[in-house]
Formats: C-alpha cells, structure tokens, sequence
C-alpha cells in the first residue's frame, strides 16, 4: 500500500536525517494516484475560490436579510456620523426587533426596528459623497425598502435663517463636480456656473494663477431615462407626496439650548421648501458660501444629501432630505460653531425625523418623482399589488 505523507522539518539532526532518508526511499518509487482522487483534487481549489468568492459573514448577513425582508417593508433611514446618530437614539423611539435587531454588511451595521409603529431599517452611512451613495444603493438592493428618509446636519449659507433651525429642501445640488480650469479658458457646455478665483484677489485686479472652477452638471442614469443615456441635471426633486407632508410639519417645537448654560438667541423653526447644495468640502469660508448663496440660492451646505436623493430617483424609489443648521459655513465671527451647537442641531432634526415618520400615512406609498416630473398616488389596494 502507497502512502503519500506530509513531511514537517524540525530544527533537530536526527528528524532531518530521517526526511532524508524517507526522501531517499521515496524518490524510488512512482506512486500511481486513482483518478477519482485526481479529480478530488482538482476540484478543491474550486472549492477554495468559491468560498473566497463570497466571504462566509456575508453569506450569514444575507440569509439573515432574507428573513428580515419576510417582515418587509420598511422605510429607510440613513444619517451620517455619530453625533446624528447619537441624537437620534437619544430620543428613545427606536425600538429594536427583538429577533433581528441589526444586520452588519460591508462594515457598516443596519439596524432593524419600528418607529412610531412604523418598521424602518435604519444605516450610518459615514461622511462624503461616495459613503451616502453606496449605503443607499446597497439598502435598496438588498432590503424592502419603500422609501428613504435621510438626515443629518449642515451648515447654513442663508442669513434669513439661525443655527438650530431644521430645512427640509424641496431641490439639492451637486456643487463639487468641478472642472479646474486656466484663467481665460473657455467654459465647458455643460458647465452651468463658474467660480473665478480672480474676483476674490486682494486687492482687486490681476489674474490669479488658481483660474476658475466650471460646475458640472451630473450623469444622472435612471429608470425614467433611456438606457444606457445619462440625463444631466443640475438640480434634483425630492419626492412630492413626501414634501407635501413635510409641509404640515411647519410649527412643530424645536430645543432652544443645547445644554443648560448655552442657549440660542431664537427659538429654532423648521423651514420646507428651499434649497440645498452638497459637495466633499466641508465649507467654512465666507466668500465661498456667499458665492454658493447667490449663485445657485441655496441654503444647507452638506457632503451627502445630493447622493442619497440621487440614487433614490435613479432606482424610481421616494427621498427626501432633513439637515438642521449646525453652524454658519465660515460667515460667523470666530471659530466655526458645529462644536458647540451640532448636538442641538442633530437633535431638532431628530425631532423633524420622527414627525415626519409619525405623519406618513399607515396605508400607502408615496407615489414616485422622477427627472420627468411625474407624480403618482398608490391606493392601498395598489399597494398590496406592488409589494
């Protein structure tokens, strides 16, 4: 009987010896394998890389998302970084599912729970464009999702509105899709502003070796486009339906102090309707956030909102966007204020967050708003169809 073996050297003479020998001996003989144990054999690297393929805790998270979606569906709710988070629970309404309270998938934690009754499947998605965009596009992939509600805080670019104020903006911008140009270069076509950075040389006059910025209008794919054609928008709707009921939330009473020795000048409003731009800066410049004000009219300035309403409209789901004003974006005198008044901001517009869910009708999903500015209201019967 042939017998193939292992062989393990040590550091000691005498097992050196003893490979040798053996090494010796066998090198003697030809040792004929049956041909099932060749195929055994090369079937296991096969093996190998399937396993490799799809890593053993995604397979886990995934069976457990298939069981959460038997409990389906639920809204989404996506903010940013810890402070929103933190606010958020602080407020007590989450209530974790007691058999699947979260998922962890590709590093990030999807909690599974109920607020106000109503089941959300709630992520933190991390800071910038790229984070908010591939967490939202892995929860509607993977979860069954109706909706998605994103909120966080932001700084504010319009003077007619106060740190601790919550805006929910009926349009948002993409402003740091940039083409940095020469001097007296000539404007792209589909470049719908310019920043020219000699107009802020001082003292006036002169070119100024940084030129300009053109801003892009993005290559937006989706399901109410043509396949294969991006559209490029420059602004994009949050979902009507969804606004409308944001409306009556006008009044709703915010926190005035962050704490008890530090309290604003007004009491806090939440304003619906206005606009906001999002880019990877944080923005702490006067100049530029009066440029961005008087250029496009905006007045959230964040680094993720435009991408989770983005990649809602491109797969035809509902958005919308909540950002409280945690600091002025570099206007105010002294150091920016997001230290001091980004936990108060989170907090009011947690309250908004939680408003908003409560509002939602029980027995519909909103209708969809789309870059062909179609709008649409499903019955419940409706709803019983599509779900």
């Amino acid at each position: 009987m042939h017998c193939i073996y292992i062989i393990q050297h040590s550091r000691t003479g005498n097992t050196d010896k003893t490979c040798w020998q053996f090494k010796k001996m066998a090198a003697k003989q030809v040792v004929v394998l049956p041909f099932s144990l060749i195929l055994a054999l090369g079937f296991i690297p096969l093996l190998v890389f399937s396993a490799q393929a799809i890593p053993f805790e995604r397979l886990k998270s995934l069976r457990v998302i298939k069981k959460v979606n038997q409990n389906g569906p639920f809204l989404g709710l996506i903010t940013v970084y810890a402070p929103e988070e933190e606010a958020f629970f602080k407020t007590g309404v989450f209530k974790s599912d007691p058999r699947h309270p979260f998922v962890d998938l590709s590093g990030r934690r999807f909690r599974i729970g109920k607020v106000e009754g109503r089941k959300v499947i709630y992520v933190k998605c991390g800071v910038g464009l790229v984070n908010a965009a591939a967490a939202t596009q892995q929860m509607l992939d993977l979860f069954d999702i109706k909706g998605i509600i994103h909120f966080g805080i932001s700084g504010n670019a319009n003077s007619s509105m106060h740190i601790g104020d919550v805006t929910i903006p009926w349009q948002l911008a993409q402003t740091g899709l940039w083409e940095w140009l020469k001097p007296n270069a000539t404007m792209e076509p589909n470049d719908f502003a310019q920043f020219d950075f000699k107009s802020y040389n001082d003292p006036k006059g002169g070119e100024n070796q940084l030129g300009k910025v053109g801003y892009s209008t993005e290559q937006f794919y989706s399901i109410a486009g043509e396949v294969n054609v991006p559209q490029r928008p420059v602004w994009f709707n949050i979902t009507k339906n969804w606004l409308h009921v944001a409306s009556h939330l006008q009044g709703i009473k915010l926190d005035q102090c962050a704490n008890s020795t530090l309290c604003l000048p007004e009491k806090p409003k939440l304003v619906v309707g206005l606009k906001g731009a999002t880019s990877n800066f944080f923005i702490d410049n006067a100049a530029y956030t009066q440029f961005l004000f008087n250029t496009f009219g905006v007045t959230s300035l964040d680094m993720e909102s435009s991408a989770v309403v983005m990649t809602c409209l491109s797969n035809g789901y509902p958005v919308i966007a909540i950002r409280g004003l945690s600091d002025l974006a570099g206007t105010q005198k002294g150091d920016n204020t997001i230290r001091l008044f980004g936990s108060l901001a989170a907090l009011n517009t947690a309250k908004v967050v939680i408003g908003f869910i409560k509002s939602l009708p029980r027995n519909y999903i909103s209708g969809f708003y789309s870059s062909s500015d179609v709008a649409r209201t499903l019955s419940g019967t409706d709803l019983e169809q599509v779900l």
